[in-house]
């Protein structure tokens, strides 16, 4: 029997993301100046204020928090006072003060590969073969349209000069009973807009037709053919189903760092550990070792090892080798070893203490401000100024995973 399964997504003005993009660019400041800074930034948005609290530790780093802070508001695009939050006249208020010596001890090691993990927990990484990137489908769908919205509002802004930057996106994908997508079953698009018009209807009605007209074939035309011909014609489209989103953002809504860790991850595929990203340090396992999870899901599934996986790697504080690694591959596995049997073999194959992950990402470069908008994993790895961006996505173990496994 078919089934729906949903997932969404927001964007890059959605105030819960304004909060993570501005913990972010200021972690990014911290670890521009001094890579071995340890920081957990958190940002609180609200209507004409952000607030900037947290922890860091630096020898010798100083950052502008206002000026960073607006910086970001600025290019999410926020920079109306009629939006009831603007870069230009928002309070900035900062809080941030040294990081406890009772944690940085647990972390700090005269042997620097013997780095403890920064905190206790589980994090989990997945991947299948959904898409190309090895994301989840409803997930990945739910971010590319709002990333061809935000294309629109920036680059052409004369198609629908009425676009903010507050916006949510959902897609239902209907699967066979074997997880294969038959069709996009429903989309849900709500964006922010000006006042454009007098009449509230008449005003949705623009929305919704640029949205059939403009949005929905720029978004069908980048995807793969595969996934393209899954729009056929049946999907249920729900744009602004309020009738009218013109307050939105931070005036309409409190944005708080950390409160979209779903959007971030795999859209409620797989598992998550409960820890959110945006501000933390690579000492910190909730992102260092999310992100090798990962890695590792997404370079055993291009490998051939099964269809789909999950893996979860758990730390304690203070201990460099995590206590526990596990794999399922969901029934899905091509080979013959067993899931415990994977896991194993990941654990031989892999280095998985935090310094040793901390190296293979080059978690100590300023890289963290692109993932705080439209999900950390399924991103396209790239480098600039010789710095590799999205490392966690590249496929370079796949030859190795499959010399270990006979492949």
């Amino acid at each position: 029997m078919n089934y729906l399964f949903t997932s969404e997504s927001v964007s890059e003005g959605h105030p819960d993301k304004v909060a993570d993009q501005i913990s972010d660019a200021i972690l990014d400041e911290f670890l521009r100046q001094d890579p071995e800074a340890h920081v957990a930034c958190e940002t609180f948005c609200t209507a004409g204020l952000v607030v900037v609290g947290g922890e860091v530790n630096s020898e010798h780093a100083y950052v502008d928090i206002p000026a960073t802070a607006r910086r970001v508001i600025e290019r999410i695009g926020y920079n109306k006072a009629e939006y009831g939050f603007d870069a230009a006249s928002c309070g900035v208020i900062s809080t941030i003060h040294e990081q406890s010596a009772d944690i940085d001890r647990g972390v700090a090691r005269e042997e620097p590969e013997e780095q403890g993990a920064g905190d206790q927990g589980m994090m989990f990484g997945y991947a299948s073969t959904d898409t190309e990137e090895y994301m989840p489908l409803a997930l990945s769908l739910s971010h590319k349209l709002l990333q061809t919205l935000a294309d629109i509002r920036h680059n052409e802004p004369g198609l629908m000069p009425y676009l903010r930057p507050d916006a949510k996106s959902q897609f239902t994908i209907e699967f066979t009973g074997r997880r294969t997508p038959v069709r996009v079953h429903t989309i849900v698009l709500s964006t922010q807009h000006d006042e454009f018009d007098t009449d509230d209807a008449r005003m949705r009605a623009k929305i919704e037709k640029d949205v059939r007209e403009i949005v929905l074939p720029r978004l069908i035309k980048s995807l793969p053919e595969r996934t393209a011909k899954l729009f056929d014609g049946t999907a249920i489209l729900h744009v602004n189903p309020t009738g009218k989103f013109v307050i939105g953002g931070p005036a309409g809504d409190t944005g708080l760092t950390g409160r979209k860790i779903i959007v971030d991850t795999y859209g409620g595929r797989g598992a998550h550990g409960g820890g959110a990203f945006s501000g933390k340090d690579p000492s910190k396992v909730d992102r260092s070792a999310a992100y090798a999870a990962r890695y590792l899901a997404k370079n055993l599934i291009a490998a051939g090892i099964a269809e789909e996986c999950l893996v979860q790697l758990a730390y304690a504080i203070g201990v460099a080798e995590p206590v526990s690694v596990y794999v399922d591959t969901y029934g899905t596995r091509h080979i013959e070893a067993s899931d415990a049997e994977i896991a194993q073999k990941v654990r031989e194959l892999f280095d998985l203490r935090p310094a040793a992950i901390i190296k293979k990402f080059g978690l100590k470069n300023p890289i963290y401000e692109p993932t705080a908008a439209y999900g950390h994993m399924g991103r396209k790895p790239y480098v600039k100024d010789g710095i590799q961006f999205f490392g966690w996505e590249l496929l370079d173990s796949v030859d190795r995973i499959k010399e270990a496994f006979g492949l």
